[in-house]
């Protein structure tokens, strides 16, 4: 059983990465399993006792909040719900970060506040455990009465509706239900709107999107240290001196990094003719940290959300109260997704920076980084792809979370945007890592026109790096050598020297 890890009331992003990494199945811990039926059992009595309205639950959803429903048509209400919100278009969402949404439902739905069945929690288990992949579209989601279009998307397949892919394969749901001979769900009260309302297309993405950002973060201070040693960079600004005397904590994380990353190099040591470096170079510290202080708060925002119950409205059975909210509001992953957004497209803009500065026939290295500029045009046009990328990367930078239009007549008159916020920072972060394997290519390129030695931790970098990617004496097809350094970029394990 130890590829299972068992749902409980907290999870973390680390454990997420396990899951993901491992392909852990889940299962339910017996307190969940506790509070999902206590749960239930107290909605069927509410229901019983009760003849007055209780929003989503005997009467219509949005602007038809004031319709009632009649106890046979419940179930139905539910199924219609789903079916109508089905609105999703665009491209269709990566395979991981739908079962993302599916464990981050169950997570939501797992505190008890939702009055769903065990039954219902138990399919989404048995999806996510058998790589059943409900299809997902990117675009319908306002942000704001949880992320109702790509919700509706992953819970057609309970009904035997929508499309999965299923081993490696897209089919409808109901091939899928005769394949594994197994009977689609019927729906009970509240469950379709448990099943809509919430924020886990945002949330999964935001996850995803936060697990590669540690990975980025790493990379950039490792890249930007042999972009530094082949600029023939001073050290000086990364003294802790100057950093404890402007105390922000990811300013001193990144000069300690570098102070460790150039330990033992004769390059850094070397005396130097000039006595200042340009901006994109002195100021490492103070803009890749101000990128990690801004991180930092966008990771406490997704850890708090990881551990929510967002549905709408909310069971308290120990309080005897149904209450009608607004948990499913996507404001402070809007908003965290934005500033996510903004410090990430500054990780590349400086880096782009630096790669200008390398190509520019400075410091005794060659123009465009190649022994006979001229006849050949070298690095050129490579910082010319980073600079489209940054350009690009600051028209997505622009905070989806400060516009809101009205929907639902009115009743939903502010919106987040967040589900726009986080799939503008998942293209983000595929254009960085672009634009630091470009600034790898270019920095390892220019490091070899040196004759003294950078430290043994680059070394080693740069030794694993030249096994796929060569020096480049003379003019080549340059975008397969980009790839193959963003591939590196992405897989290389940045983290484990720093």
């Amino acid at each position: 059983m130890n590829n299972y890890y068992y749902i409980t009331e907290s999870i973390s992003i680390e454990k997420i990465e396990d899951i993901l990494k491992n392909n852990k199945k889940i299962s339910l811990s017996e307190e969940v399993k506790n509070n999902i039926i206590k749960s239930r059992q107290f909605l069927d009595t509410k229901l019983q006792q009760t003849q007055q309205p209780i929003y989503g639950i005997n009467t219509g959803f949005g602007a038809l909040y004031n319709k009632s429903i009649s106890e046979s048509e419940l179930g139905t209400l539910q199924e219609n719900l789903i079916k109508s919100h089905a609105c999703g278009i665009g491209e269709i969402v990566p395979d991981q970060i739908v079962k993302l949404m599916i464990l981050l439902k169950i997570q939501s739905l797992g505190y008890g506040y939702s009055g769903i069945k065990l039954e219902t929690i138990e399919r989404l288990i048995y999806f996510f455990n058998n790589d059943i992949i409900p299809v997902v579209y990117t675009q319908g989601s306002l942000g704001a009465s949880g992320d109702l279009a790509p919700l509706a998307h992953l819970s057609l397949p309970l009904l035997g509706l929508g499309e999965v892919k299923y081993k490696n394969k897209i089919i409808e749901a109901k091939e899928l239900y005769k394949i594994l001979k197994i009977s689609p769900l019927k729906l009970a009260s509240k469950e379709g709107l448990a099943l809509l309302n919430g924020t886990q297309f945002m949330l999964a993405y935001s996850v995803y999107n936060i697990i590669n950002t540690q990975k980025l973060l790493a990379a950039a201070d490792v890249i930007a240290a042999i972009s530094l040693e082949a600029f023939d960079g001073r050290i000086e600004p990364f003294y802790p001196q100057i950093h404890y005397a402007r105390p922000h904590n990811g300013q001193k994380v990144v000069s300690s990094n570098f102070i460790k990353l150039l330990n033992g190099s004769n390059l850094i040591k070397r005396k130097k003719t000039h006595v200042q470096d340009p901006y994109s170079f002195r100021t490492i510290p103070q803009v890749h940290g101000a990128s990690r202080d801004a991180i930092d708060y966008v990771k406490n925002v997704i850890v708090t959300e990881m551990n929510s119950a967002t549905d709408n409205p909310m069971i308290f059975p120990d309080d005897n109260l149904i209450i009608s909210g607004g948990n499913f509001h996507g404001q402070p992953l809007a908003i965290a997704s934005d500033v996510l957004s903004i410090a990430l497209s500054e990780i590349a803009n400086i880096s782009e920076r630096r790669t200008y500065q390398l190509i520019s026939g400075k410091r005794d290295l060659p123009s465009f980084l190649v022994a006979n500029p001229g006849v050949n045009s070298g690095f050129m046009i490579a910082q010319y792809t980073a600079a489209s990328i940054v350009n690009q990367n600051k028209q997505l930078a622009v905070p989806a979370s400060t516009d809101s239009i009205e929907s639902s007549q009115g009743q939903e008159d502010h919106v987040s945007m967040g589900a726009n916020a986080v799939t503008k920072t998942f293209k983000i972060i595929d254009n960085v890592y672009s634009v630091l394997a470009i600034e790898l290519l270019t920095a390892a390129q220019a490091i070899e026109f040196r004759k003294e030695e950078t430290s043994p931790i680059l070394k080693k970098v740069l030794k694993e790096y030249r096994k796929t990617i060569p020096f480049i004496k003379y003019d080549t097809v340059m975008f397969k050598l980009i790839n193959k350094s963003k591939d590196f970029v992405k897989t290389f394990n940045w983290n484990s020297i720093l």
